[in-house]
């Protein structure tokens, strides 16, 4: 004879308490299948927005990294632009073109031996840094930067006494062999 659970065992159990298990039964399965399903999706939607996350996250880092680069190649640039001195006048020019390329390079390697001349005749000395440089557009293979200067300039017609000077420059920049070089450099308003 079976007892009924919690009973005292003084009843026998029915066809009822017995029979109702294998319709509880699959009930039961059928949820947890269910649940287990449901666990698996979460898990699968969870593991793409975790990939997707680390893949905007990389995007992001190298977005960033082109722009420092662009960044640093245009301020070298136009630090290498503005300090000039009629006395080691090679180097100032060498440093420019050596961030230089394209029309850029080309205009300034033809007018290089004018521009030692005039250097050397009017003994000019540039000095100034980059106060702010700002990307303006970028993409993986070419930039523009907008970059503010101050400094000062000494020749012949300022009787060697340095006079303030401030130049807003617009640079377009292009990769070439994975360093950003100088396309073209114009001065702005």
């Amino acid at each position: 004879m079976e007892v009924a659970a919690g009973g005292a065992g003084d009843r026998p159990v029915t066809s009822q308490e017995t029979d109702a298990g294998p319709d509880t039964r699959v009930r039961l399965n059928i949820g947890l299948y269910v649940l287990a399903l449901l666990l698996a999706c979460a898990v699968v939607f969870g593991g793409v927005l975790a990939a997707q996350e680390h893949r905007d996250r990389g995007r992001a880092a190298g977005e960033q990294e082109r722009y420092g680069a662009v960044l640093a190649a245009a301020r070298a640039e136009v630090e290498a632009f503005i300090n000039i001195d009629y006395r080691d006048a090679r180097k100032s020019i060498d440093g420019v073109a050596a961030g230089a390329t394209g029309k850029f390079a080309k205009q300034y390697d033809s007018a290089t031996s004018g521009v030692l001349e005039t250097l050397k005749r009017n003994r000019s000395v540039m000095d100034g840094e980059v106060l702010w440089a700002g990307v303006v557009t970028v993409d993986p293979d070419s930039a523009t930067v907008i970059a503010a200067t101050q400094g000062t300039v000494a020749n012949v017609s300022t009787d060697d006494k340095p006079i303030a000077r401030y130049f807003r420059l617009k640079l377009d920049l292009q990769k070439v062999d994975g360093d950003w070089l100088t396309a073209d450099l114009e001065f702005v308003a």
